[in-house]
């Protein structure tokens, strides 16, 4: 029995199980939900069919977190307990989804602390044998940043019970030749790291000096302001667990995915406001030199809704991923991880990143 099969439908349906259930997941849950019988060309779906699946394809089989008001709730329900903040846009129908205590290790900062009761004594094993039961195909990585131990409890669980693995935060797990070994030896997908929102400041960031540098300016410096009020950016405040999110923010935005350090001096930053919720502020500056060695500066600054903006990549990451399993690919899956990842382990363009999904389509 394959791992595409072993405990749940095989090309039925793409089960997914999430871990850390705050506000992308919130988003994620409610937008398949939203798109499950939307109107064709409704706003915001990039793929109302996703490589054979369609959104109403997917389901939420398992979820897993240490808030303690969250875990043994179902998951229709945690997604709207505090802290979260998420705009609330679709009315999601009780899923018999319970929340499960999960594995706490490093998954709560220090600025973090404090905001929530947190408990979480589950092991590798439990996590695999909680999956496993639930028929999951996919677990979906939304713990906080610089969760570095935590997402590699999770991953391993992953392993340990057949499953396709997205790392949407900037723990280096695709990036991380070890782990990409084991997945690739067991047969199962993985995409990885930091996810990229489909309309956020990095898409914006790079697109600018893309077009820039396609155009003959050389670039000098830039750097890329954030505010906003959920929880990532007051976890963000702890300058250990912000160091992670810094690089892989400017590997995302240099143009053509080049490797962090080779392009121009970059500074990220990112405030905790409380007032903004989940709204998320974001202001972008490029400085160079133009023809003749003229002057060029860029100043942008765009508002989006932060967690929202997130869940339409994931949604297409899950059903890559599940059609990456019915094909037997294991290890990283190269053009979801360039599409939807901020820090890939090897950076395709554009081309070779369309070419890679209809392939994986079998559209190719």
């Amino acid at each position: 029995m394959t791992a595409a099969t072993e405990g749940g439908t095989a090309a039925g349906g793409v089960n997914v199980g999430i871990v850390g259930i705050g506000n992308c997941a919130s988003s994620l849950v409610q937008g398949v939900t939203f798109y499950r019988d939307a109107p064709e060309g409704a706003p915001g779906l990039r793929h109302p069919v996703c490589a054979g699946y369609a959104v109403g394809d997917v389901r939420f089989t398992a979820a897993f977190d240490v808030d303690t008001a969250k875990t043994g709730r179902d998951l229709s329900e945690a997604i709207r307990a505090a802290p979260n903040n998420a705009r609330a846009f679709a009315e999601v129908p009780h899923l018999g989804v319970p929340v499960t205590e999960g594995a706490l290790s490093d998954g709560v900062g220090r600025s973090a602390s404090g905001q929530f009761d947190a408990r979480g004594a589950a092991t590798a094993e439990d996590v695999a044998r909680r999956l496993r039961e639930s028929g999951t195909h996919v677990l979906v990585n939304f713990l906080p940043v610089g969760s570095q131990a935590a997402s590699e409890l999770y991953a391993r669980a992953a392993l340990l019970a057949g499953c396709a693995f997205v790392n949407c935060i900037p723990a280096v797990i695709a990036r991380s030749p070890q782990w990409a070994r084991q997945f690739e030896g067991a047969g199962l997908p993985l995409a990885g790291d930091d996810l990229k929102s489909q309309f956020g400041a990095t898409l914006l960031h790079r697109a600018l000096m893309d077009v820039l540098q396609r155009n003959g300016v050389a670039l000098h410096s830039t750097y890329q302001l954030l505010g906003g009020g959920n929880m990532d950016f007051l976890n963000m405040q702890d300058p250990e667990r912000m160091a992670s999110k810094k690089a892989t923010k400017a590997q995302g935005a240099l143009a053509g995915g080049a490797p962090a350090g080779s392009g121009p001096a970059m500074h990220v930053g990112a405030d905790f406001i409380p007032f903004l919720g989940d709204r998320k502020v974001a202001f972008i500056r490029v400085q160079g030199e133009a023809f003749g060695g003229t002057p060029v500066e860029v100043d942008l600054r765009m508002e989006v809704d932060d967690s929202p903006s997130a869940a339409g990549n994931v949604l297409d990451a899950v059903r890559y991923l599940k059609a990456a399993m019915d094909r037997g690919i294991g290890g990283v899956v190269d053009p979801v991880s360039a599409a939807v990842m901020k820090a890939t382990p090897n950076p395709l363009d554009e081309d070779a990143v369309a070419a890679g999904l209809r392939d994986l389509a079998g559209s190719g």
